[in-house]
Parts: C-alpha cells; sequence; structure tokens
C-alpha cells in the first residue's frame, strides 16, 4: 500500500514508473470506449471512495473514468452528507469506517491537516485529489502531455509558469527539483511563492528562476503554463488583483517571445488570464491535458495499490 499525497515525497523512480506505464495504457486503449475496462480488470473489486470539499469538474471525471477502465467502482461522498461535518464524528473514526468499506481514498480539501489527519488514521491508500499546498495529480498528468507533445523528456525542455503562486505551481516546483527541468516563474513581487516554498527551491540546488517582468519568463519558453489569478477560495479585492496582473495576461504578444512550437498549458476553469486567442489556438493543448489525466491517475491508482508493472 503506498499514498499520492504530494510529488516531493515520492522517489523520482516510482513518478517515472507511473508515467512509464501511463503511457502503456494509453496506447493500449485506443480502440477502447471510455466505458471499456482495460484487459485483465487489474483493479476488479475495488472500491474507490472519493471526497470533494472543494468543486471538481475534471478530477471527479478522471478518477471515475479510471478505476471504472480498470475494472473498479467509485463512490462519491459529500461532506455536507456526513458526520464528519455535520455530526462532529472525528476524522479518525471516519477513516475506520472509510478502510473497513473502501480500498482507496481520494480527498480533495480545502486543509492540509486535514489530508495529514486522514493519512494517519487510514489504512487504505490515500490520494490528493488537491489541497491548499499542492495538485499533484494534476501536474504529474501534465508532465505525461508535456513529454506526449514534445516527445522528449521534460529534463530537456524550459518550462514556464506565468501567473499567480499557488498550489499547483507548488506541484510544479516540486516536479522541476525531481524531474530537473528549468522552470521559470513569471509573476508580481507580491505574489512571488511563500517563504516555505523559496526555502525549498534554495535548499535543492534546482534549476528555478523567479521573475517578475513576464516577457523574461517567457523567452524561451518550450511550454507556458498558467492556472486562474482568482482561485476558488481567494478573500481579496479582486478587481485589484486582476489589475496586479494586467502586464501577466497572456496574449499573442507574450506567446512570441517563446520558441516558435511552444505551447500553452491551463489547468482549467480558465479566468481573465488569458486571451481567446491564444486559449483556442493552436498552440493551446488544454483539452489534450485535461484528458491525459484519466491515464496517469489510473497509473496512480495502480502505484498505490502496488500493481505496477
Amino acid at each position: 500500500m503506498r499514498n499520492f499525497l504530494n510529488l516531493k515525497d515520492i522517489p523520482v523512480r516510482d513518478l517515472k514508473k507511473i508515467l512509464f506505464d501511463a503511457k502503456r495504457r494509453k496506447r493500449l486503449r485506443k480502440r477502447l470506449n471510455n466505458l471499456e475496462i482495460d484487459k485483465g480488470a487489474p483493479l476488479k473489486g475495488k472500491l474507490l471512495i472519493q471526497m470533494f470539499e472543494k468543486s471538481s469538474l475534471r478530477t471527479r471525471l478522471s478518477f471515475y473514468l479510471a478505476i471504472k477502465q480498470l475494472g473498479g467502482s467509485t463512490l462519491t461522498l459529500r461532506p455536507d452528507e456526513l458526520h464528519l461535518s455535520k455530526g462532529g464524528e472525528s476524522i479518525k473514526d471516519t477513516a475506520k469506517i472509510l478502510s473497513n468499506f473502501g480500498n482507496a481514498f481520494m480527498l480533495r480539501t480545502d486543509s492540509d491537516k486535514k489530508l495529514e489527519e486522514f493519512e494517519k488514521y487510514l489504512s487504505i491508500p490515500i490520494i490528493n485529489g488537491l489541497s491548499p499546498s499542492s495538485h499533484p495529480t494534476q501536474i504529474l498528468s501534465d508532465i505525461f502531455t508535456v513529454e506526449e507533445i514534445k516527445k522528449k523528456p521534460i529534463s530537456k525542455l524550459n518550462i514556464t509558469w506565468i501567473g499567480d503562486s499557488n498550489n499547483v505551481l507548488n506541484s510544479l516546483i516540486a516536479a522541476s527539483i525531481k524531474f530537473s527541468f528549468k522552470l521559470s516563474i513569471g509573476c508580481p513581487t507580491k505574489y512571488q511563492p511563500s517563504k516555505i516554498i523559496m526555502k525549498y527551491i534554495k535548499s535543492n540546488n534546482n534549476k528555478i528562476r523567479i521573475l517578475h517582468d513576464p516577457k523574461k519568463a517567457a523567452k524561451g519558453a518550450d511550454v507556458i503554463f498558467s492556472d486562474k489569478v482568482i482561485s476558488m477560495n481567494d478573500k481579496v479585492n479582486k478587481s485589484k488583483k486582476l489589475n496586479q496582473f494586467k502586464k501577466f495576461k497572456i496574449n499573442k504578444k507574450l506567446m512570441s517571445f517563446a520558441k516558435k512550437n511552444c505551447i500553452f498549458l491551463h489547468c482549467l476553469p480558465r479566468g481573465k488570464e488569458v486571451e481567446e486567442d491564444v486559449f483556442l489556438s493552436k498552440k493551446s493543448k488544454v483539452w489534450q491535458q485535461a484528458l491525459n489525466r484519466v491515464h496517469v491517475q489510473k497509473s496512480i491508482l495502480l502505484y498505490c495499490f502496488g500493481k505496477l508493472r
């Protein structure tokens, strides 16, 4: 049994193993429809219990299809229907029930502490479907997409992030350190990564640059990533924040500083951080990026169950 909580805590050889398995599985599914089961049904009889404390579309759909294609089933719980939130049942007791009924637990949460507590008391694998500090399943899937399109290891590419510092960027930073790729982060001074993340960057002798000029960040990029400037739980003056990110809006002019064959990726949903003429252009690979989450999540599930080839 293995958990999948943060990229920085998982050995790079295991992450590469997951990616290799996902590539093979995607290749083998070319002639199958979404609900057809993989040959051998490796997770037959397994139940994935999912709980979403935050809105979800791609994570919810991709994990549903991932476990289904592996021969298992999924049950989605809403926190407002559980005793955990309404009846004051402890995480320890909830974890015991989840462990008795299910075979793995995927949590999308608004609390890192909650994730840690569930990890402590569960006797089944736990997967981080998103937390305030990281989004590991998203970024591992994004690496898959980058390597699929560019047909080379991400370690040989220049990756750029333009936008706010958030949980997705935290996982991208961890990935840069694990996979040893160059990462340029373009953001306003006020919105650079937290002190903890900056310390993590500094202590890992990596290839990460923090830049406050979006043009410099985009220069020579093979891939440009972005995310919503106003995130789900942002308790800020929204118009003021959007104004501070005005120069960091991804448009054709900014993309022109990158390499000619640069691609644009966005974990979605999108906001005002990207212009339509970039988001809907041939350089944008956001739909391929979203669909690839199914393939990578299948391999993450197999990793957690100790069934990776």
